[in-house]
């Protein structure tokens, strides 16, 4: 079977906008959202990561967010010194007129930094595997280990377009399109880019199944 052409993915575009768009606005009317959740009193420490401090985000930059609950902390892990930073934006509906996530994809490069690498990575956690957008990034001098997900009920998802898709089907199915943006953040010291992947992975191996029981099911 030949490969749909860019100028069929082109139009075929705003037609599956379009159709995810009726369909959660069909299903809005429905809708169930749940309560937020009590994401103040998550963990200051699991597995050998501690909360270090709290990061407040500021007036301006919660309000473009839009999202219903929000964390903002860093953790440093014991004994390697290694050090995370953890943003849960988590929204209760994603009905029309809502605010829904902003995606890294475009936030990170609006805010100066420039993607150097950009793939998947595969993160073994007690409460299953999870499958995560790694982004390495550069400021200047500065520079970054990111990785980001989407985080529904149901579902792990990498991609904005996925995203978009069980969106529609949730919808559909639970009457409700509550989801949340989680992004890791750890910074490369001795040794580059491989250690402070793994100190990502390891950081989102052990926060994952905590946040899992925080969220909504």
């Amino acid at each position: 079977m030949s490969a749909i052409s860019p100028k069929w993915r082109g139009a075929l575009v705003p037609l599956f906008l379009g159709a995810q768009i009726l369909v959660v606005h069909v299903a809005a009317s429905g809708e169930r959202p749940p309560l937020p959740p009590a994401l103040a009193r998550f963990p200051a420490a699991f597995g050998q990561w501690k909360l270090f401090h709290d990061d407040p985000i500021d007036a301006a930059t919660t309000r473009e967010l839009g999202a219903d609950r929000l964390v903002s902390q860093t953790y440093v892990e014991s004994p390697t010194g290694s050090v995370a930073s953890l943003l849960v934006a988590w929204f209760q509906t994603q009905r029309e007129g809502a605010r829904q996530p902003h995606s890294p994809k475009v936030c990170l490069p609006a805010g100066g930094w420039t993607p150097r690498v950009v793939d998947h990575v595969t993160v073994d956690t007690s409460a299953g595997a999870i499958t995560v957008n790694r982004y390495i990034v550069n400021k200047g001098e500065q520079r970054a280990v990111v990785l980001y997900w989407y985080q529904t009920p149901r579902h792990v998802i990498a991609g904005e377009w996925a995203a978009k898709f069980w969106l529609a089907a949730d919808a559909l199915r639970d009457k409700r399109t509550d989801t949340a943006l989680v992004r890791v953040i750890t910074w490369p010291a001795r040794g580059g880019d491989a250690p402070a992947t793994t100190a990502a992975i390891g950081f989102a191996r052990n926060m994952y199944p905590m946040l899992r029981e925080y969220l909504p099911r």
